[in-house]
């Protein structure tokens, strides 16, 4: 009988491997929000957030950064042709909109206790840097 010399499990495995491609970012927007976009070809302009990608750490924006898509028919009926769709943007080029005065912020976050002395609850509020208003999150 043949003696193994390299046998596969005595080499050290990337157990990491799944952690590392499962990785997920915290971004300081999320989907429903109104950002401005402030750098790149599309600086200046705002639009709603349409979905966030948190393993890449981009952004959907209504109306900015489109692109144009070549499509085929798929049917005999329908007909191919150009259409336009948004592209993702990096989330470090956009910045939330303060929902009060209109303007591009950061933002913070703040705990806040609910009242009982039974029952503590924190929650988490996002928290504008230029006037300390809060920001709601749209779910």
């Amino acid at each position: 009988m043949r003696i193994l010399k390299y046998r596969k499990t005595a080499k050290t495995r990337l157990h990491a491997r799944h952690a590392e491609n499962s990785k997920r970012l915290k971004l300081h927007v999320s989907r429903g929000d109104t950002v401005r976009v402030m750098r790149g070809d599309d600086k200046g302009k705002e639009g709603k957030v349409l979905r966030v990608f948190l393993k890449t750490g981009r952004v959907l924006i209504e109306g900015v950064n489109m692109v144009k898509m070549h499509r085929k028919a798929r049917t005999a009926e329908e007909t191919s042709g150009i259409r336009e769709a948004p592209a993702s943007l990096h989330s470090s080029n956009v910045m939330l909109l303060d929902p009060k005065s209109g303007e591009p912020t950061r933002t913070k976050a703040r705990f806040d206790t609910d009242a009982t002395h039974i029952e503590r609850r924190r929650t988490k509020e996002r928290v504008s840097v230029k006037n300390g208003e809060p920001i709601p999150r749209v779910r």
